[in-house]
């Protein structure tokens, strides 16, 4: 049941990011404008990472991923209803803040699920988001072909995404962390963490560019129609899906190290021939490559933090999240300030940069390990001190 919730939480987000360009539109925002809006939401994020890391220390991790799940699904029908570029704002910081709540809180499930099997299933779990993007974008390109507006399209999911919340929660899994395990707020990552945190930092950077902006480049650089917009945002979502449900196999078979470091480098040529030949075909191939590209680079690293000693899974991810997500903060309005004054073009050169950058802090952090499945409690402590060797 925990998979629902990673469903939700994919169909959720991709269904406010397939209709950014009819938002933005409507809003009348330039790119640096909607660079500034696009802002609030890794506010949202960040802001919570501290109250969050507690939270996880605290309580049991479903009740936080349940609540997140409501508060989620309330924000985005409230973006759907806004009208002003201030509202929108406000309805994208708490957006923001119900997306963290209820995706570490989720991730910190799927940790205690991983326990119970003995290969590695991490992965699959951002798969089904994926695969939830996916059709949450499909969706979008409908509602746009059929002139729908976000306000109606919004609301229908937000209900639809709630059932499911109602529905899954009583099988979701019990995970109360012990009292040594509560941290104090605003608790600093250690060491080990902020060296994941790092390679989060760059993966989410160029994720995030490639939500909020995939659609508008289609548009504007390629120049095609909304709903091929759309069509090639959903592409590219499914080219993450399938590399999500390939992922536990090839880091079985080739390692964490050499998976990471290669996604790194489809990053890299992903997004070069994108912007080399702004071409329908080649571009989308392009898209394709950084979706294999960004796909697991998230999903091992919070597994691996997971495993850490000296405190709960939750608060682990949220520790790894606090330095990772300033790849959302920082990178999001850059973007948009970059692409209003040179061109998107120009802007996703910079991401290019990123996804070499994956490579390098893999190459230089990471021994060749690979994921695990059920452990016994005292082999989950050798597997946090192999994660504090995971360092440079």
């Amino acid at each position: 049941m925990v998979t629902l919730f990673f469903f939700v939480s994919g169909f959720g987000f991709y269904t406010w990011a397939s209709r950014i360009p009819t938002i933005q539109q409507r809003m009348h925002l330039n790119e640096a404008g909607l660079g500034a809006v696009l802002f609030a939401l890794p506010v949202g994020l960040f802001a919570t990472l501290p109250v969050t890391n507690v939270l996880l220390s605290r309580f049991d991790s479903r009740r936080i991923m349940m609540i997140g799940a409501v508060f989620f699904n309330i924000m985005l029908c409230c973006i759907g209803f806004a009208t002003e570029v201030w509202q929108l704002v406000i309805a994208l910081v708490c957006f923001g803040c119900s997306r963290n709540l209820m995706n570490i809180s989720a991730n910190a499930q799927s940790i205690g699920v991983q326990a119970l099997y003995e290969k590695s299933i991490i992965a699959r779990f951002h798969a089904v988001w994926s695969l939830a993007g996916f059709a949450g974008a499909g969706v979008g390109a409908l509602m746009i072909h059929f002139s729908v507006s976000p306000m109606w399209h919004f609301l229908v999911t937000g209900i639809v995404l709630t059932t499911i919340c109602i529905y899954a929660y009583p099988d979701s899994l019990r995970q109360q962390p012990s009292p040594r395990e509560r941290m104090p707020w605003f608790a600093l990552p250690n060491k080990t963490h902020v060296k994941y945190g790092l390679i989060s930092f760059a993966s989410m950077a160029c994720e995030g560019t490639m939500i909020d902006w995939s659609a508008i480049y289609f548009r504007k650089v390629v120049h095609t129609s909304p709903s091929e917009a759309s069509a090639a945002f959903a592409v590219y979502c499914t080219a993450m899906t399938i590399g999500r449900l390939t992922g536990d196999r090839l880091a079985h078979r080739y390692g964490i190290r050499t998976m990471l470091s290669y996604s790194g480098v489809l990053i890299a040529c992903g997004l070069s021939l994108a912007i080399a030949l702004p071409f329908v075909p080649t571009a989308i191939l392009g898209f394709i490559l950084t979706g294999f590209g960004v796909s697991c680079v998230i999903p091992m690293v919070f597994a691996m933090a997971g495993r850490s000693v000296g405190m709960s899974s939750g608060s682990a991810i949220a520790s790894v999240s606090t330095v990772g997500y300033f790849g959302f903060l920082m990178v999001q309005p850059l973007v948009g300030s970059v692409a209003q004054r040179a061109g998107l073009q120009v802007a996703y050169g910079m991401m290019v940069g990123f996804g070499l950058l994956i490579t390098v802090l893999v190459r230089a952090t990471l021994t060749n390990e690979r994921p695990l499945g059920a452990v016994e409690e005292a082999e989950a402590e050798e597997l946090g001190r192999e994660a504090d060797r995971y360092s440079l």
